[in-house]
């Protein structure tokens, strides 16, 4: 609940069907969102720019968000 209620001002320009999307990724596993979060905290605070510190972070958990996504669109 908090993670989605952070999460809106930064989705308020995105389509419904995606924001919806996204909002059902963090239903499914709010843990490990959190978990990418910090991360990429971490490279952003060790003086990464936020971008390289998320490319780095998704790229580190590829596989893991390959499966979450997967198992969302095998359940729709």
């Amino acid at each position: 609940m908090l993670l989605k209620h952070m999460l809106a001002p930064a989705l308020k320009n995105v389509p419904e069907e995606q924001k919806q999307k996204i909002l059902a990724i963090v239903d499914k596993d709010p843990d490990f969102l959190m978990r990418i979060a910090k991360e990429a905290e971490v490279k952003i605070k060790g003086g990464m720019d936020q971008m390289t510190a998320l490319k780095e972070v998704f790229k580190a958990n590829e596989e893991a968000l390959r499966k979450l996504t997967s198992s969302l669109l095998d359940n729709n």
